[in-house]
């Protein structure tokens, strides 16, 4: 099954490029020229939710980054090094946050089950829920608790994008540069945007302002 399985994704792949190609000829030497997206998306490694057909793009048109519950941990270097490229050589204007309802890491970090390795990331999940655990405990409803904290741990990744010395850089230089808070359902292929857009420093706790040194 495992053999037929992987020669099934193969044939799919050829016809994908034979459907692009009799659209377009030229498709795929376009798109070998070079790289210029307007967007940087970071969002959740759930199979559920694929940045580019979200939002209708075509190849080449978002720049991704995705992990276990769309977390910005400031001592990643994967993260850190794809917003590098996408803030100072792609030059993305916007950045968005997604996370989406029915979260597994958020749903895990709810609880007190150990599940192995994934522990040591969903501890930055938990951070966000003692941040805020008197508005979440005061919700009686299991499932509303849920959502509210997966909107919650998006809008936390937006300001955690913020402190990034990359993204204030990028600010003090004068760089236009937008943050946005998501959430994606899965059960209705909407997007939930959580109205939250920073494009300046000025809405963190002073601690967190970089002076930047032009």
């Amino acid at each position: 099954m495992t053999n037929e399985y992987y020669k099934d994704i193969l044939d799919k792949n050829r016809a994908w490029v034979e459907s692009k190609l009799n659209l377009d000829p030229d498709f795929f030497s376009k798109l070998a020229d070079g790289q210029q997206p307007p967007l940087l998306w970071i969002g959740c490694a759930d199979s559920r939710v694929p940045a580019n057909e979200i939002i209708g793009a075509k190849p080449g048109e978002v720049f991704v980054h995705r992990n276990i519950a769309n977390m910005v941990v400031h001592t990643d270097m994967n993260m850190l090094s794809v917003l590098d490229y996408a803030v100072n050589v792609l030059k993305v204007k916007d950045v968005i946050v997604c996370g989406h309802y029915g979260c597994g890491g958020v749903k895990t970090a709810m609880g007190n089950a150990s599940v192995g390795l994934i522990d040591n990331w969903l501890r930055h999940i938990k951070d966000v829920y003692r941040f805020n655990k008197d508005q979440l405990n005061n919700i009686e409803d299991e499932h509303e608790r849920f959502d509210r904290f997966v909107e919650i741990n998006a809008r936390e990744q937006v300001y955690n994008l913020a402190k990034t010395s990359i993204v204030q850089n990028a600010w003090a230089n004068g760089q236009e540069l937008y943050i946005h808070g998501w959430v994606y359902g899965v059960g209705t292929g909407l997007v939930n945007d959580l109205d939250v857009s920073l494009n300046s420093n000025d809405e963190l706790d002073q601690v967190f302002q970089l002076e930047i040194t032009q």
